[in-house]
């Protein structure tokens, strides 16, 4: 027979069991990302060149420039609790608000139209920075990016990379990757100035995963990137795309190379 105080405490633990019942299966507003596949922008996607440039004379380059992306559930999939707990303690997946996954839409259609119209604006920008880093005029020069099944802007500074590298190079003969596999990620004004983008702690899984050694960071999120950073992978912060194409050629050179 049951005291009255056991008769009390099971009374109460009741609505409490009810309660965490209700939260496991209750749907809730996250996402969970993963590690997303990777590009190269200075190789080939569907059997056609990342970057095509006319008007000018280009080179031909070795090393790989890989931009990054993250997995994510999708707007409409439903993440519970147990979801989210199992998450929370998996160094490759992240459990994220969904709303900064996806800002804009509520269906995967609209979505996906917001991320294929961000991913052409920043193609734009990215080519206006390349060509006014290099003093181009785009009257003269003509730049085509083509990078299927990747969405957003987050892969700007890797393509404004990729057209300085196939114009110019490291500025001295050589390639501005060395031969290495580069990643990293960040948006880019057509000024050259580098965008914060998030999700830069997969991003890093997933560069080291495709075989890259140095991985290019956004200055502001370094702390981010820095955390679970994989065995083998140097960090170099950049703001502006110049500040990125120098750390290149001095991480080929042996000059001094920013670092978080």
């Amino acid at each position: 027979m049951l005291s009255p105080r056991a008769r009390i405490l099971a009374a109460c633990a009741a609505p409490v069991v009810a309660l965490f019942a209700v939260a496991a299966s209750a749907p809730l507003p996250y996402s969970v990302a993963y590690p997303g596949p990777t590009a190269d922008v200075l190789g080939s996607d569907a059997g056609r060149p990342v970057i095509t440039v006319s008007g000018v004379k280009t080179r031909t380059t070795s090393g790989r420039l890989r931009a990054t992306t993250i997995t994510a559930t999708g707007p409409d999939a439903t993440v519970r609790l147990n979801t989210v707990l199992s998450a929370w303690f998996d160094g490759d997946r992240a459990v994220m608000p969904r709303d900064s996954v996806y800002p804009v839409g509520d269906t995967s259609r609209e979505i996906e139209r917001h991320n294929l119209q961000e991913m052409a604006q920043s193609q734009d920008d990215a080519t206006s920075a390349a060509l006014r880093y290099l003093r181009l005029s785009p009257k003269d020069v003509h730049v085509r990016l083509r990078l299927a099944d990747v969405g957003g802007p987050s892969a700007g500074l890797l393509f404004a990379l990729g057209i300085v590298d196939k114009i110019a190079g490291d500025g001295r003969g050589g390639d501005l990757t060395g031969g290495r596999t580069i990643a990293g990620t960040g948006t880019v004004t057509a000024r050259g100035e580098v965008g914060e983008v998030g999700g830069v702690s997969l991003k890093t899984q997933a560069a080291r995963r495709d075989g890259a050694t140095v991985f290019l960071v956004p200055k502001g999120e370094c702390a981010d990137a820095k955390d679970d950073l994989p065995k083998g992978l140097r960090l170099v912060p950049v703001s502006t795309l110049s500040g990125a194409v120098d750390a290149l050629r001095a991480l080929g050179s042996g000059g001094r190379v920013p670092h978080c």
